[in-house]
């Protein structure tokens, strides 16, 4: 019937639509990729089985000690999840995760460079005695004081010395 034929053709154009769709997720994903696309059937009218629906596994763990690696991982797996022209609302949520993933691993990766810097720092930075040369000036100081004194006390004994004898 006409209204068979008008199913036959939605159902043949929604299959399209599907195949397309993971097809995308498949070919941005590469290697991430578990397995193929699994897809849910309908059976037209015509007795042919057609995709209505579809999914693609990819690898979205972390990359445990390797911030810069999960960087890339997580940035492919948003490109994997937004890649089809009309990402539904699944593909949005696993772009959303992705973003928080990339997140952590800039995080992780700016830890890692402040503590690379902190070693750094420590291992070629010389002890400094900040009082060191503080220190010494003070030294001096009351060394020339005292010497000053004693100078002067010389001083008050000649003249009492010489008043004396005047």
């Amino acid at each position: 019937t006409e209204e068979e034929l008008l199913e036959v053709e939605e159902l043949k154009h929604r299959h399209t639509e599907v195949v397309a769709h993971e097809q995308a997720h498949m070919s941005a994903a590469g290697t991430l990729t578990i397995a193929g696309a699994s897809f849910d059937y309908e059976t037209g009218p015509d007795g042919k089985r057609y995709a209505v629906g579809g999914e693609v596994s990819i690898d979205t763990s972390t990359l445990a000690g390797d911030p810069q690696a999960t960087l890339r991982k997580a940035q492919q797996i948003r490109r994997a999840a937004l890649a089809p022209v009309d990402p539904s609302a699944q593909d949005r949520s696993v772009a959303a995760e992705a973003s928080r993933m990339e997140a952590q691993a800039r995080s992780e990766m700016a830890q890692q460079a402040r503590e690379k810097q902190t070693e750094y720092i420590d291992e070629n930075t010389p002890e400094i005695d900040f009082f060191g040369p503080q220190k010494n000036q003070n030294e001096k100081n009351i060394q020339d004081t005292y010497s000053q004194i004693q100078n002067a006390s010389v001083l008050q004994e000649q003249k009492s010395f010489v008043d004396f004898f005047i």
